[in-house]
């Protein structure tokens, strides 16, 4: 059994507490079965809070001003910025649900009850599944906007890809649904103790995850992004060295420069996705040893950190997100026709 022992308790396995070695309890009425309350020193554990929360809260606003600005602003209405909307709804969730609960799971004690470590539980199943499927489909995006511009723009619409990332949604959903739906009916069937919010996946089905939601759409995307480079290195030198007319023609019709630009961006929003996700899913890896370590918690924390890195990757490379970001900010969206503002 793989288990992802998601809880505070200092003590998974332990199913009886004793009052006599000082350690305090989650819930001090429940003797025999509370768990033990994180047992760190007050001074670190309320630098972790602090430090924690504001990362949440962080990404929460970015992401919120990625949402408004691509919602709000009919120029960014593109197929490419619809990808990138999706994604930030997605971040928008972890900072706002994954973090907090997160934070709560291994700086102190569950207190919501069962049945919410079963909706936390699935939300987490969906918002990661969404987030993998979002960079399938900018890798996708970026491949038949390089690779074959000439029919990206009849092929790839914007009303193809809002289907697209529909479908995504509720595949997420309907998967996330396979993992967790014998857990609805018995939410607390796998806690040891009060207090702590677990779910054992089997080896099967821990199985099929790791292939359906890492290897493959790693895979995928890793195949999709070198066909991309190749293909953006060749026709950058083709537009340099003008050996001829005609080959210089030709590769400009081929790839505009700013696709090459976007290619560029996304790149990199891709590279810093791959750095946070692989020791995600390599605790899976790892076994049981690292799942029910300290460390887990700093492996699942530092992907849900990628999703505060997507809105700066942002503003470090579109122009267009910071001239949105102030007019968001300055409330300037508020105005009469602010919509059909010239972003671009």
């Amino acid at each position: 059994m793989t288990q992802f022992c998601s809880g505070s308790c200092q003590s998974c396995s332990s199913l009886r507490m004793e009052v006599e070695d000082g350690a305090e309890l989650c819930f001090p009425l429940l003797l025999n079965t509370s768990c033990r309350k994180s047992t760190s020193p007050w001074p670190e554990a309320v630098l972790r809070h602090i430090v924690l929360s504001s990362i949440s809260l962080l990404t929460v606003a970015l992401n919120l001003l990625v949402i408004i600005s691509i919602s709000h602003f009919r120029q960014l209405h593109t197929p490419t910025n619809i990808l990138l909307l999706s994604l930030a709804v997605s971040d928008f969730l972890v900072g706002l649900l994954l973090m907090p609960g997160e934070i709560l799971q291994n700086t102190t004690c569950w207190f919501l009850g069962d049945l919410m470590c079963y909706l936390y539980i699935y939300v987490s199943f969906i918002i990661t599944s969404t987030s993998v499927g979002d960079m399938v489909l900018i890798s996708v995006d970026r491949y038949a906007a390089i690779c074959d511009p000439l029919h990206y723009t009849t092929r790839v619409t914007e009303r193809r890809v809002k289907l697209c990332v529909c479908l995504c949604w509720l595949c997420s959903v309907f998967y996330s649904s396979v993992f967790v739906k014998d857990d609805l009916s018995q939410p607390d069937r796998h806690n040891s103790c009060h207090g702590e919010c677990v779910i054992v996946i089997d080896y099967t089905a821990g199985t099929v995850d790791l292939v359906l939601i890492f290897i493959l759409p790693i895979t995928l995307i890793i195949v999709l992004y070198m066909r991309v480079f190749v293909v953006a290195v060749s026709q950058a030198r083709a537009m340099r060295s003008h050996i001829t007319a005609v080959t210089l023609q030709r590769s400009v019709t081929l790839t505009k420069k700013s696709e090459l630009k976007a290619a560029r961006t996304l790149g990199v929003l891709v590279v810093v996705f791959l750095i946070c996700f692989c020791p995600y899913y390599g605790v899976s890896l790892a076994g049981d040893n690292l799942l029910n370590s300290s460390f887990a918690f700093l492996l699942f924390y530092i992907f849900y950190f990628n999703s505060c890195l997507n809105p700066i990757i942002y503003t470090l490379f579109y122009p267009w997100f910071r001239k949105a970001v102030k007019l968001v900010i300055t409330l300037q969206i508020l105005q009469p026709g602010s919509r059909e503002a010239n972003i671009l």
